[in-house]
């Protein structure tokens, strides 16, 4: 099962809130088969501690440590939200990256992604790919 695939990139999401949105990222985690249903409220309990948005458009919700055993396997969902989520930082969401990380490897899957978000015109590319295939060559490098 691959970390990240086509099944798993919505290139037009629209949320009313931030829990919406973490509900559809979760979504797409337990559809593929990363998860059991149990992990997405693990998600929001996330929300509730710490904000999970991380800036310049960007926004990473993730399960609690107890969320630890609805975990199969590794993967990421990516949501665009053309309009942005308010998750309460300076800007709306525009980038929802759902992760779930078996074993000790969330802290890896994170600084992956925060890596590739690092470079300045990462949001823009994301937004501006026009296919879910782009989307995902633009996270291959980070996350093999």
């Amino acid at each position: 099962m691959s970390i990240l695939s086509e099944n798993k990139v919505i290139m037009h999401g629209a949320a009313n809130d931030k829990y919406e949105a973490i509900k559809m990222a979760g979504k797409l985690l337990v559809d593929a088969g990363h998860v059991t249903e149990e992990y997405v409220p693990k998600m929001l309990e996330r929300e509730e501690v710490v904000s999970t948005y991380m800036g310049g458009g960007l926004a990473i919700p993730h399960g609690t440590k107890e969320a630890r055993p609805f975990i199969k396997s590794t993967g990421l969902s990516i949501i665009r939200f053309p309009d942005g989520v308010d998750f309460g930082g300076d800007e709306p969401a525009f980038v929802v990256i759902g992760i779930a990380a078996a074993g000790d490897g969330h802290m890896e899957v994170l600084t992956n992604v925060a890596m590739i978000f690092t470079e300045d015109d990462a949001i823009d590319r994301v937004m501006n790919a026009p296919t879910a295939a782009d989307v995902i060559a633009i996270f291959e490098g980070g996350l093999e």
